[in-house]
């Protein structure tokens, strides 16, 4: 068994490592982050420390600043909008292809993650939370059979799991939110593909109204 640390594993595990950072708030929106010390704090080299800045800067979760360095980007409210009336349009989409397609039949493992975010949410474990609600998307976008709406999907992620941590941080919230997934789990695996759609978006539209109501979202 080669168990060798390549340098594609480390810069995998840096961009994963700084991405985490920033979704969990360790690093505030409209913080500067410093080469040096990022090295430092990660233990890596300074080019696996460039990479992940540009990594991270293409998923809009960083800002390249000329002759300042990277900053922690911000989302608007205008931006966090736009976002959530996408997510409806394609979760829908996802969700009703992946009721109706039964050839990928891959129920247990949308139901694991089900049940992983289900004892995050009592375990009230933030990381787990994101991690099992990215793994029951994967899921239903592998089902549906359609990569260019998980593309489109994952386009999306660092941001959509960025205003999740947020939301999800909001008393009741992660309850409302596993209720929901089930919904959409039941109605994929009854094969209700206007219920999936339906409870997909029900669900997309609830994660907004908590934004509009409890966030303050720079415009």
């Amino acid at each position: 068994m080669d168990l060798t640390i390549t340098p594609r594993t480390v810069q995998l595990e840096t961009v994963k490592k700084l991405r985490e950072a920033i979704i969990s708030g360790h690093f505030k929106a409209g913080a500067r982050l410093v080469e040096t010390d990022l090295c430092k704090q990660l233990g890596v080299s300074r080019t696996s420390v460039r990479e992940a800045i540009r990594v991270l800067s293409s998923e809009k979760l960083l800002i390249l600043v000329p002759n300042k360095g990277p900053s922690v980007a911000d989302i608007s409210a205008e931006e966090a909008a736009q976002i959530y009336h996408v997510r409806k349009m394609l979760e829908g989409e996802a969700a009703a292809l992946a009721a109706k397609n039964g050839a990928r039949d891959n129920i247990a493992e949308m139901k694991r993650a089900l049940e992983s975010f289900e004892q995050a949410v009592e375990d009230d474990d933030a990381a787990a939370r994101i991690s099992a609600t990215s793994e029951f998307y994967e899921a239903i976008i592998r089902r549906s059979g359609n990569q260019v709406i998980g593309d489109l999907i994952h386009g999306l992620l660092a941001r959509v799991n960025l205003l999740r941590a947020r939301t999800m941080s909001i008393p009741g919230r992660a309850q409302h939110s596993a209720s929901e997934l089930r919904k959409i789990y039941e109605a994929i695996a009854a094969h209700d593909a206007r219920g999936a759609r339906a409870a997909a978006v029900e669900h997309v539209a609830a994660a907004y109204k908590e934004v509009k109501d409890n966030l303050e979202l720079p415009h």
